[in-house]
């Protein structure tokens, strides 16, 4: 706790705005002094989280499989994250440095909301106001996805949340406690509400590493959706999307035609003159390189037997698994397969010797994913019409012979999937479909379960090697085993409390409360 609340003070010295003064002529906590609209514009650069969820949630969920003993394990973070374990690793994809990252996110947006107020809120700032609003309430987001179990209305008031940092602490260890998750999402929401309308793209000049307008709305259509708000998701993702979402998803069709190379593929995908991406992220972590087409991290990973028979090379509404556009941009060994999505970038601090830091860009959010909010949010109020619309304009953008279904094809396909038992003794036993167990929702046999079969299916392959599997898993309280060499598979029961991973050890030595374990 102490390292969360002391981090703003480091991050807000980084701008680098004093000279040689006298020590008794700084501020007494050696803050900069962020008294114009453009240093407080230059502050909000720094709101941005610098690392990544990806490892942890990629290995926690059900895209990944142990590939024995023989293979490598780079950081024991990967490993833990894959067993279930409480993470002990402080490496830079750990829960350590992540916890770290987004709060020191959130002190750049509250240092920025006080420098805002303290000049009186005037109109000329409305948009770097919005911009911190929407980076504090993301913050806590990205937290609550990887610290505590999802939103469930049903048991939200006696959940455990996370503290809501609303100002720049001037205590050195402050006492805090985590609240519930009732109070930590309606915080979120009234951030995220008040800041909507204040989101101006003419603030930026590079505006995809920033809360664009789009951008935003994604961000809000996604939280309404974990939230339960569904209407608000349709609304939301509307503004994103506009009347022809097929224009606005990503071109497929280009990344498949250009060379056969991952990292021009990898451009391509994380490119910010790319329509589907509304949000970048750059950040420091080995996930490109673990997740990649090197020989590095392979203990755990995106094998064959994931691959061929539940995600990318298994058959779906388009017929053979080569009419999905991304199964032909595949590159990789048999232990993990990766579609490119991530370049790697290495920056030297010491070139002689080799040191530095490993970086990428990730997508944090695309029109595509928005697209499949919408159609989950369509599903869940039983307007299975625009969600067969959304799952078509999806299908168009990402199959080769641009597959489009009526709705009684797509639930009679889906149908006729077993369902994959949680625990598998041959591959042959593998499919797309697993059992649910909506957490605070209901979701009817029959239709409108197949139409969620396939947009959980869809959801799955748009978002691999980006994390987000994690989170549909737990919403829907999907059961799952890993295996493991020489041992029982691990099962991940719905109730099973490892579904909310570990606050980092300092963290809980400060004071603050852990996630419960059986």
């Amino acid at each position: 706790m102490k390292k969360k609340f002391l981090l703003y003070s480091t991050m807000c010295a980084a701008l680098a705005m004093t000279s040689c003064q006298d020590f008794l002529d700084t501020m007494p906590d050696n803050r900069a002094e962020v008294d114009s609209a453009d240093k407080i514009t230059a502050l909000l650069v720094s709101a941005y989280p610098q690392s990544t969820h990806i490892v942890m949630t990629e290995m926690s969920s059900d895209n990944a499989m142990d590939n024995g003993s023989r293979y490598d394990v780079e950081d024991q973070a990967q490993e833990e994250a894959y067993l279930w374990e409480d993470i002990t690793s402080v490496g830079n994809d750990s829960p350590q440095n992540y916890w770290d990252a987004c709060y020191a996110a959130v002190a750049a947006a509250n240092q920025a909301l006080q420098a805002i107020n303290d000049m009186g809120n005037p109109a000329s700032l409305s948009a770097q106001r919005g911009e911190a609003l929407m980076c504090r309430a993301y913050g806590h987001f990205a937290l609550a996805d990887m610290f505590c179990l999802p939103y469930n209305p049903e048991t939200a008031s006696t959940d455990l949340g996370l503290p809501y940092s609303m100002a720049p602490e001037t205590q050195v260890a402050p006492h805090y406690e985590r609240g519930t998750m009732e109070e930590l999402y309606q915080k979120i929401n009234d951030d995220i509400e008040e800041a909507l309308p204040l989101i101006s793209d003419d603030l930026y000049s590079v505006p995809k590493y920033h809360f664009n307008r789009k951008a935003a709305y994604a961000f809000a259509a996604r939280f309404n959706l974990y939230y339960k708000k569904f209407e608000k998701v349709i609304e939301y993702a509307n503004v994103v999307l506009g009347n022809t979402p097929t224009s606005v998803l990503r071109d497929w069709n280009a990344i498949n035609n250009s060379p056969a190379n991952v990292d021009t593929r990898a451009n391509m995908y994380i490119d910010a003159d790319e329509a589907a991406n509304l949000l970048l992220f750059p950040v420091i972590s080995s996930w490109g390189y673990w997740g990649g087409n090197y020989y590095l991290g392979e203990r755990y990973g995106h094998a064959n037997a994931i691959f061929n028979n539940e995600t990318a090379r298994a058959a779906g509404l388009w017929g053979a698994y080569s009419n999905l556009i991304m199964s032909r941009a595949v590159v990789g060994m048999d232990t993990k397969n990766y579609i490119p999505k991530m370049g790697i970038f290495f920056e030297f601090t010491d070139k002689v010797n080799g040191i530095g830091y490993r970086r990428t860009v990730t997508v944090a959010f695309s029109t595509d994913e928005t697209l499949l909010c919408r159609a989950e949010a369509y599903a869940l109020q039983n307007d299975l019409s625009n969600a067969t619309a959304d799952i078509n304009a999806w299908l168009y953008t990402h199959t080769l012979n641009q597959t489009q279904c009526t709705q009684e094809e797509i639930v009679d396909f889906y149908e006729n999937i077993d369902y994959m038992p949680t625990s598998v003794t041959d591959d042959s036993q593998r499919t797309i479909k697993k059992r649910i167990n909506p957490q605070g929702f209901t979701v009817t046999e029959g239709a409108q379960e197949n139409i969620i079969q396939c947009i959980l299916h869809l959801r799955r392959l748009e978002t691999l090697y980006e994390g987000l599997r994690w989170q549909d898993i737990k919403r829907y309280g999907i059961e799952i085993a890993h295996n493991r060499e020489g041992m029982a598979d691990d099962i991940l029961t719905v109730d099973d409390p490892r579904r909310a991973i570990q606050l980092p050890a300092d963290v809980i030595d400060a004071g603050l409360e852990p996630n419960p374990r059986n």
